[in-house]
């Protein structure tokens, strides 16, 4: 990782105007081994209460602020996604959605479009197709999923047509689109998760929408993810949902793991999460793992973060349960992976702390170590979505 002169100085002069507990020592979690001098990826952090978007990255084990950090919006933030390319950026707000250029020299980012938002949907939640050409979003309370057409330079629009695939549904949890560029799923709370065709190539890239039940009628999907592409292989093993009652006991919470080639949900599926509410599922960039955030649990607000392992026998996958789960802050809301694949990052909305971050553990697979607790901004900040470079 690369020095940031300017860094220092912004995080410094963040710290001055109040940053309480930016700089925490990380707290203990996970099953140890981990270290705290490795160096991350860049990464970007939403902070609703105070309408801004911080920059980070880990530098040898001490967060730090990227160069232009924060960035101040003009309105409340709702969600972030980051192009493939790592070109650019989309941060949806209240009053729409805005278009930044990066700079992956440093991760500095630019408000693009003369400071003008592209859309004026208060997305909840976004995609960008592996084309780059098209952003994907919706917004609650509507019943359409938007396909927006960019260029795929610049970010900026291609034209000024937006296409739209009809849901069964007025609810919009969250969107993903497959590593093939060839399906999108859109989970649609009570209603179950959208499937859809999805070909860059056409004027209108959505096909046919089609429905996955809730797997209990009294549950809700709020979250979807699609396995990466193994090495040799042209298309994921797996895609997930995460639904609020999908198992018994007094954690509900469930991962369904489905079957990429045949859409059928695979043998033992759902699995038990350890928690209510699985906002947010990371499939890890090796293939072996898949993490799930739960912001809530049957004991309280503190948030946990469950793994499997991930196997495969005569074309069958099962997945197992890490021995534990791991301790988030309050309420967490999305949890990524950084580019440098060392790093796992969780944003809790409910602070305690803002931040947390871990690295997979030396001796035990796929077990998370925490690093990093650390806050990003003045309190309250309510960090409410993240996204990193690929």
């Amino acid at each position: 990782m690369k020095t940031r002169y300017w860094a220092s100085l912004a995080i410094a002069a963040l710290c001055l105007t109040g940053c309480t507990g930016f700089w925490d020592p990380p707290s203990s979690g996970g099953g140890g081994g981990g270290s705290t001098k490795l160096s991350s990826g860049d990464f970007y952090v939403l902070n609703n209460a105070t309408s801004e978007m911080v920059g980070l990255y880990v530098n040898a084990g001490t967060l730090t602020a990227l160069p232009g950090s924060p960035y101040t919006l003009s309105a409340a933030p709702i969600a972030i996604t980051v192009a493939p390319n790592n070109a650019f950026l989309y941060v949806s707000t209240v009053g729409g959605i805005f278009l930044y250029t990066v700079n992956t020299s440093t991760g500095q980012l630019t408000l693009g479009n003369s400071g003008q938002a592209i859309s004026s949907d208060p997305a909840t939640n976004m995609a960008v197709d592996p084309s780059n050409s098209w952003l994907v979003e919706g917004v609650s309370a509507t019943q359409t999923l938007n396909a927006i057409h960019v260029n795929p330079s610049t970010g900026l629009l291609a034209s000024n047509t937006v296409e739209t695939a009809v849901l069964p549904s007025t609810t919009f949890q969250q969107v993903a689109i497959s590593p093939t560029d060839t399906l999108v799923l859109a989970a649609l709370g009570s209603q179950g998760t959208a499937i859809i065709p999805f070909n860059p190539n056409n004027a209108n890239p959505f096909g046919t929408v089609a429905t996955i039940g809730v797997k209990n009628a009294t549950g809700a999907a709020l979250s979807v993810a699609f396995d990466p592409i193994p090495t040799g292989s042209t298309a994921p093993r797996l895609f997930y949902i995460g639904e609020t009652v999908a198992t018994s006991g007094s954690n509900t919470g469930g991962l369904r793991a489905f079957n990429y080639s045949t859409l059928q949900e695979i043998s033992g599926s759902p699995y038990g999460i350890g928690g209510l509410a699985p906002y947010s599922i990371l499939p890890f960039s090796t293939g072996d793992f898949v993490y799930v955030v739960n912001r809530q649990t049957s004991s309280g607000s503190t948030g946990v973060i469950a793994g499997f392992s991930i196997t495969s026998a005569n074309s069958a996958f099962t997945l197992t349960a890490l021995g534990s789960t791991f301790t988030t802050g309050i309420n967490p809301q999305a949890i990524v992976e950084d580019n440098t694949h060392a790093f796992v990052f969780a944003v809790n909305f409910g602070s305690n702390p803002d931040l947390t971050g871990y690295t997979i553990d030396a001796t035990k697979p796929g077990y998370l170590d925490q690093v990093i607790a650390n806050a990003t901004g003045t309190a309250p900040t309510q960090a409410g979505a993240m996204a990193a470079l690929h």
